[in-house]
């Protein structure tokens, strides 16, 4: 009979409870690659360096974190572990020296999860700076930064975070994530696309591994390329992440189970999301109530720090419905205005506006995925707008602009990424009607690398600016955005790299914005 303790691979144990267990115990695991076997070894040889894809922290909460790791000799070969458990040691310290050990412990590689690692600490003081570190087969990994988050029903001072979006390993460098890491961040948010599905292509910056994106070892394999970086890797040792994915860590522009070109059937589609949902979460530092069930996994959730800032972490993707007027800007179509077509589904949607509802934070933000804003992209008087984006599901936008002029109180700011360009966006319940009352502020970041080199200004922008004029900046450059949050103000300052197709691009901070306590909309400085 399995021991309590060891239903879950990867599930921390202590020394005690692990050699009282004899290192033994049968366990079950509901995902596609069947039950691990029941010994753990300690004393194992490995073709190489286990810890090739660095750590991770996410998720934190007054009391603790998440640590990660994934052990891969080969990380692009299909890790390169054997086919065993594999006993993880680690160790959480006050100091970066690691000799001030506040908590201690043993976890399970197990193979089920390519050999990753997902602890979940508890009972750390709030709002603290602590390192951590892990051991395993002789070896000893980089160390992290984690910071657990104030208490509950504090009002910190201030909360300094970035967010970023769109990585594509191809057409760029991470040198944005060279400088994120030289930030003094608290946090950093990621909306999506920290993988592309797509094929090895040849005469890129740098070329993917393998083929496009089907079984599961592709994807873990391209996961350990994109991991290899040292630049991510340093971001990630930096600060806790935040995380939720866009379309490109399953399939491009998926909605729910229905694919971009409809050229797989349904149940192909199905097991293709499995796979994916699964990578993803053995290379994220991500909590055990996101254990992927199947094609399923429960990746909207909620991030309070303190009384000052309440994230809500939305997935615009997995509970859609198909893009009511096809896919590409376009003018909409009466499905547009549809009460059904949803980006959220009901339940999340419903989630959403409790949550809302429930908090007393300073400031509340949608971490998610797609552009809010009612941009106009074509001229003229003939109205065209994204139909994958917000826009494409107008309904189910005014549901939510409604619900924020209906709550006033609550200092909404829509953090946003997927689209490889900078805007801000001051939304308004009719974007139509220049008087209309802004109602909340969308932060759009640009890409990491995706699209490769940008420019600062494009030909179309003066037209773009004039056709939407809550369009506050536009730019087509790559980078990030960092963002300072006080009970006050919340600055967001849009940090840009100039190009990403060679090394040693400088850092440049184009355009800073702040918005003020109770005053929607945003400001330049």
């Amino acid at each position: 009979m399995p021991l309590p303790f060891a239903e879950i691979p990867g599930r921390s144990w202590n020394r005690r409870e692990f050699l009282r267990a004899g290192g033994a115990a049968a366990v079950s695991w509901p995902l596609l690659m069947g039950t691990s076997s029941a010994i753990a070894q300690a004393d194992v040889k490995l073709p190489g360096y286990p810890f090739t894809l660095g750590v991770a922290s996410g998720d934190p909460w007054p009391d603790g974190f998440v640590i990660w790791t994934r052990l891969a000799p080969r990380p692009t070969e299909g890790g390169g572990m054997p086919t065993q458990n594999i006993v993880v040691d680690w160790q959480v310290a006050d100091d970066v020296a690691m000799t001030k050990v506040v908590a201690r412990g043993t976890a399970i590689a197990s193979p089920e999860l390519a050999h990753s690692v997902h602890v979940e600490i508890q009972g750390l003081e709030p709002g603290r700076w602590y390192w951590y570190q892990f051991q395993a087969a002789g070896e000893v990994s980089p160390k992290g930064r984690a910071r657990t988050t104030p208490r509950l029903n504090e009002i910190p001072d201030r909360l300094r975070f970035a967010f970023a979006s769109c990585q594509h390993y191809e057409t760029g460098l991470y040198t944005a994530y060279h400088h994120m890491a030289n930030e003094d961040l608290d946090l950093i948010a990621h909306l999506g696309d920290y993988i592309y599905e797509g094929a090895g292509r040849e005469k890129q910056v740098r070329k993917h591994v393998g083929p496009e994106l089907h079984t599961l070892e592709d994807y873990r394999n391209r996961y350990g390329q994109y991991k290899s970086d040292p630049f991510l890797q340093a971001a990630h040792a930096k600060c806790p992440w935040l995380v939720t994915w866009d379309d490109h860590e399953f399939a491009n522009n998926c909605a729910n189970l229905i694919s971009e070109k409809l050229d797989e059937s349904p149940l192909t589609y199905q097991f293709r999301r499995a796979f994916a949902y699964q990578a993803y979460y053995e290379h994220m530092p991500l909590r055990r109530a996101q254990l992927p069930k199947g094609p399923d996994l429960l990746l909207y959730r909620q991030i309070q720090f303190g009384q000052l800032a309440n994230f809500a972490i939305l997935d615009s993707r997995q509970y859609r419905t198909d893009q009511p007027c096809g896919d590409g800007n376009k003018p909409p179509c009466p499905a547009v205005y549809h009460p059904k077509a949803t980006l959220l589904g009901d339940v999340q949607e419903k989630w959403l506006y409790q949550s809302l509802e429930a908090s007393t934070a300073a400031w509340n933000v949608l971490t998610q995925q797609v552009m809010m804003g009612l941009v106009d992209r074509q001229p003229g008087e003939v109205k065209a707008y994204s139909m994958d984006q917000w826009p494409g599901y107008e309904a189910n936008r005014q549901r939510v602009l409604k619900f924020f002029a209906d709550h006033s109180k609550l200092n909404p700011i829509v953090l946003t990424g997927d689209i490889h360009s900078n805007w801000v966006n001051n939304l308004q319940r009719n974007s139509d009607d220049e008087k209309s009352p802004v109602v909340a502020t969308e932060f759009v970041g640009t890409s990491i690398s995706s699209g490769g080199d940008g420019v600062f200004h494009t030909k179309d922008t003066p037209a773009l600016l004039s056709e939407n004029p809550f369009v506050k900046f536009f730019s087509a450059e790559r980078g990030y955005v960092s963002c300072e949050v006080t009970p006050a103000t919340w600055t967001s300052k849009y940090q840009a790299v100039p190009f990403v197709t060679k090394p040693d691009a400088p850092l440049i901070t184009r355009k800073t914005f702040v918005v003020e306590n109770g005053r929607p909309g945003a400001i330049e400085t």
